[in-house]
């Protein structure tokens, strides 16, 4: 079926093919941006802070973005995003040429490199609302299972197998390259977009921003596995952000590890997202879409103790395949849910009012990681301080999961 799927449904095609495209440059950038700042400072609060505004979009515009979506062509809406995101980040390469770090005020480079981010972070929460929402008008019901895998199969091997390493060497060729890379990455998926063909929907009577808005609360307030999913991801997010945020230190000062071994380092977790996205329908239809769920909570759990007590980059590697496994097996049981679940005129404003919640945590995350890390490195010292998101994220996530193990489960009629 998935092979059919990619040479029979062209707009399909062209959807997974931007999907793809889009996450090299930004598999490129995650790299990058916080290098760039690693550059800039030294401090891990203000590190964290980039990770902040690009995250932050997520909990300040998704609800809003949500009532867009459901309004106007959502296959337009992805096209100016990523074009929208293509001059923002020649921007960054103007930015970098212009005041090549170091630089004489961290401050001032940090806070213009923290406004670039924000608007980068706007624009993504438009087009992945947007991307997600056109999808059950792409391809069938039953095929949605399997269109999640491949897209996020497809993501990871761009995103974190291709795109790190290959930061690594960009950055060796001179530190604007990468951005400029991401830029044209952004216009080529604009471009794939584009030439997708999707019937017009029919544009429903206006009813006022806030009566649409309460439509989309009131109908995820009615559906209780839904928002306790919701309520879950969002702490599951924010260990993630926060334990990210700092991976570049980690790598840097507990590892020893330069650019190219970090981006190798990522390298692995796209390995465990490519061999989750592909096994995760079947292994969900085998297990059930509750069941399923723990196994992806315990994986979590084990992989942020693992790195917490990790002194070496193989296990480091080890734990965050095992993480982006676990990852995948979560997004296509709840994603395929919600996609087949919500109704398709309130399907832009449900998925914003979830990843107001799922997602909007992802900013306070990043913070409280760079904060810890720098309130208790003058007393644990600067490795230990290193340490501590990740073994407090797994007690948060281990927590997390016998709780789910009481309130959780997804209807038997889930078809994962």
């Amino acid at each position: 079926m998935s092979l059919s799927l990619i040479r029979d449904n062209r707009n399909y095609r062209w959807l997974i093919s931007a999907a793809g495209l889009s996450n090299l440059g930004d598999g490129v950038s995650a790299l990058a941006f916080p290098w760039l700042a690693s550059l800039i400072t030294r401090d891990p609060l203000l590190i964290s802070l980039t990770a902040v505004a690009t995250r932050l979009p997520w909990l300040l515009l998704v609800l809003p973005a949500g009532v867009w979506t459901d309004r106007v062509d959502r296959r337009a809406l992805m096209i100016r995003a990523d074009l929208f995101r293509c001059l923002l980040t020649f921007g960054i390469v103007a930015m970098v040429i212009a005041a090549p770090p170091p630089v004489a005020s961290e401050g001032v480079a940090i806070a213009g490199l923290c406004a670039v981010a924000f608007l980068l972070g706007a624009a993504e929460v438009l087009r992945d609302n947007a991307a997600q929402t056109v999808l059950p008008a792409v391809v069938n019901a039953a095929d949605l299972e399997a269109a999640n895998g491949q897209i996020w199969s497809l993501e990871r091997v761009m995103g974190h197998f291709v795109g790190p390493p290959l930061a690594g060497v960009l950055i060796a060729l001179a530190l604007p390259v990468p951005f400029a890379f991401d830029a044209l990455t952004f216009a080529g998926a604009a471009a794939l977009v584009w030439l997708m063909v999707i019937p017009a929907r029919t544009a429903r009577p206006r009813t006022g921003f806030w009566r649409e808005l309460k439509a989309g609360l009131a109908w995820i307030w009615g559906h209780v596995v839904i928002w306790r999913l919701a309520i879950m991801l969002g702490l599951i997010n924010a260990v993630a952000m926060a334990s990210l945020t700092m991976l570049v230190l980690f790598s840097q000062d507990v590892l020893g590890l330069g650019a190219l071994g970090h981006g190798l380092l990522l390298t692995a977790g796209a390995v465990g997202g490519v061999i989750g996205g592909l096994g995760a329908p079947r292994l969900a239809r085998r297990l059930g879409g509750t069941r399923s769920l723990r196994v992806a909570m315990v994986i979590f759990t084990l992989a942020y103790a693992l790195i917490g007590l990790a002194d070496a980059a193989w296990l480091v590697a080890l734990a965050l395949f095992s993480e982006a496994l676990g990852g995948m097996l979560w997004n296509v049981v709840t994603v395929s849910y919600r996609q087949r679940t919500i109704p398709d005129d309130l399907l832009g404003r449900v998925n914003s009012v979830y990843r107001f919640f799922g997602w909007g945590m992802m900013p306070l995350g990043a913070l409280a990681g760079g904060a810890a890390v720098a309130w208790l490195e003058p007393s644990l010292g600067r490795e230990a301080a290193l340490r501590v998101p990740y073994l407090a994220g797994a007690g948060v996530i281990a927590v997390l999961g016998l709780a789910a193990l009481l309130v959780l489960r997804l209807p038997d009629r889930d078809p994962a």
